[in-house]
């Protein structure tokens, strides 16, 4: 089956709200446009001003974050019960959710006409996909307002710093994005599945990640007397491998807790013994009781073999993000939402990641679910993964992702309503 008959499947004609052709084609230039001119987190000012113009033009009102970037906007009026019932009682509203920063890496694509036009800077976790979906699906969901076809108003959220640690999500409750929310729902690109379909997965589908900063120091020395110092490249060697083991023995296996190095560094001559090593890295798990646990192991693991080497620790570690749980209501909602589309060969099953996602935040607050929407070109060998300075995504998910929103929204008012 084409990707341009699955608009024709059984049950999608039931559900307004599919993307017009010349709204689609508007989108994707919308994105290559985030594409070419990524800004990091905090610091994303034209993707706000982008987003905000769009929505003004269309209708909308809306409300930059308190912290400068990011913004919600409502369609409908929010805080007022469209039925008139419940007391005068508004029913909590369904947010779609999207992140706008991008990451601190060169963009490599050699063949690509919309490639960053900024030094060191890429959406290289298709953010700006995330971006336009929820974009779209709020120009696609106004106009069903426009035409009374909306039965309860939705709430858009771009979020800003999701790649820094602890991530915008807090930022953004913290300035009341959350407010009058009942549900939050929200995607992100995945290169493993293919454009055209999502993965689902109840409970867990991301996992904790925190920050780990280590330094070592000693007194120095001359390589011909380590017997005499604190050989501490050595002992940076030491901790960079045993501790990840160490760690992973403390726990039940199952809990998936891994620490991993980005960066080590220590000396500056091949025959001196450095005074002071560095070492970064991450800390991830895949349940929420090990990632309590976490911190106490790491530091206890560390100071025990720094001690074998005679090196003094420090150690920095940098809360993250908890693991993001799908509610199972939710996520249920979000298969409905695709089978209504396009029927049910479009879902399949995701496995949990050791990726952390700052929506877990949201999470701590109302129920809610995150879906993976596939991005893999049709026939594509190998994966343009995540991170990496030669990420893209087939456009194509724009459309999906999109029509799943605004099926999820139509469907999730349809609820409220029994």
């Amino acid at each position: 089956m084409s990707r341009e008959s699955e608009a024709d499947l059984p049950g999608e004609a039931a559900l307004p709200g599919t993307l017009p052709e010349a709204l689609r084609a508007e989108l994707v230039a919308f994105r290559r446009d985030l594409h070419m001119h990524p800004e990091l987190g905090n610091q994303e000012f034209r993707t706000t001003a982008a987003i905000k113009a769009r929505l003004e033009k269309a209708g909308l009102k809306p409300r930059v974050l308190a912290t400068g970037t990011g913004l919600v906007c409502d369609i409908g009026d929010i805080g007022v019960d469209p039925d008139g019932q419940d007391g005068g009682t508004a029913v909590p509203v369904l947010a779609l959710r999207a992140d706008i920063d991008a990451l601190p890496i060169p963009d490599t694509k050699s063949d690509c006409a919309y490639r960053s036009t900024v030094p060191g800077r890429a959406h290289a976790c298709g953010h700006d996909v995330h971006t336009t979906v929820v974009l779209g699906a709020g120009l696609v969901l106004a106009e069903l307002h426009r035409q009374g076809a909306l039965p309860r108003p939705v709430r858009l959220l771009f979020q800003p710093a999701e790649e820094v640690l602890p991530g915008g999500a807090a930022d953004a409750i913290e300035c009341g994005a959350l407010d009058g929310v009942g549900r939050i729902i929200a995607v992100h690109c995945d290169p493993k599945v293919e454009a055209g379909r999502i993965g689902l997965r109840h409970g867990p589908i991301t996992s904790a990640c925190d920050r780990l900063e280590i330094s070592l120091d000693g007194p120095g020395g001359h390589t011909a007397r380590p017997h005499l110092t604190t050989d501490l490249v050595t002992a940076a060697a030491r901790v960079a491998t045993e501790v990840p083991a160490l760690v992973a023995r403390r726990v039940d296996a199952r809990s998936g807790l891994s620490v991993t190095w980005g960066r080590i560094e220590s000396g500056h001559a091949c025959n001196v013994i450095p005074q002071h090593a560095e070492l970064s890295g991450t800390v991830r798990c895949l349940d929420l009781d090990t990632w309590h646990q976490a911190p106490d192991l790491v530091h206890a693991a560390v100071d025990e073999i720094a001690g074998l080497y005679r090196a003094k620790s420090e150690i920095t570690y940098v809360r993250g993000v908890p693991p993001v749980v799908n509610d199972a209501e939710v996520t249920e909602l979000l298969r409905d939402a695709m089978t209504a589309r396009r029927g049910t060969h479009s879902v399949e099953d995701t496995a949990q990641s050791l990726g952390g996602e700052d929506f877990s935040w949201y999470l701590e607050h109302v129920p809610g679910a995150m879906a993976r929407l596939g991005v893999r070109r049709p026939g594509e060998r190998g994966t343009r993964d995540l991170h990496q300075g030669d990420f893209d995504a087939d456009e194509y998910a724009i459309t999906v992702g999109v029509e799943l929103f605004t099926a999820a929204a139509l469907l999730d008012a349809q609820e409220r309503q029994k």
